[in-house]
């Protein structure tokens, strides 16, 4: 191989490499995707932070859509697949994780919708419970997927059936969009405001 040839393989190896690293987002050590592919539609991180609990880091949340969105508004009205990935930054009981849902779930329902999501709640409750805990680097993803339904998978695993309401789906985001977020800092992240 000429000097010539061996110059440009080098180079168009460095290259690659670089249009990887850009097709990643580093978020306190959690390498995002810069796009996910959720029933073959190719969605596109929207925005993604941490979530503190008083001065701990408990993990990075991203959020991935078809198409930008500045507002939950937007998220809520775009169609299409959508996803939530969390990936734990450490360990947590699998319980208290279900608690703080649930909670971030009565904290955010409109008034009427509570009494419907119970059966969903109860089922992501037990999702969790069966996870015992979740340790640093184990991640789950929310995907809402058009016709199917609201698919948790855990660990890489789906967790049973769809849940096949988009309230439910829509209730589950609101904990990191709605009115009373988990974290506020966290919310604009997700919808791609810099802090």
């Amino acid at each position: 191989m000429t000097m010539l040839k061996k110059c440009v393989v080098t180079l168009a190896g460095v290259l690659l490499s670089l249009s990887a690293l850009a097709a990643q987002v580093d978020v306190a050590g959690v390498k995002l995707e810069d796009t996910a592919e959720v029933q073959g539609a190719k969605l596109q991180l929207n925005g993604a932070g941490i979530r503190y609990k008083a001065i701990f880091k408990v993990y990075v949340a991203a959020l991935y859509v078809g198409k930008k969105v500045a507002t939950p508004e937007e998220f809520f009205a775009a169609t299409g697949p959508k996803r939530m990935s969390i990936t734990m930054l450490r360990e947590i009981d699998s319980n208290e994780l279900g608690k703080a849902f649930t909670k971030g779930f009565e904290d955010n329902a409109p008034k009427g919708e509570m009494s419907k999501l119970i059966p969903g709640l109860v089922r992501m409750g037990q999702v969790f419970s069966d996870q015992k805990k979740l340790a640093a680097g184990d991640t789950f993803t929310n995907d809402w997927i058009p016709g199917v339904g609201t698919v948790i998978t855990v660990k890489g695993k789906v967790q049973g059936e769809p849940f096949k309401e988009p309230e439910f789906f829509n209730a589950l985001m609101r904990i990191w969009l709605g009115p009373n977020p988990a974290d506020f800092k966290l919310k604009d992240a997700l919808l791609g405001k810099a802090s």
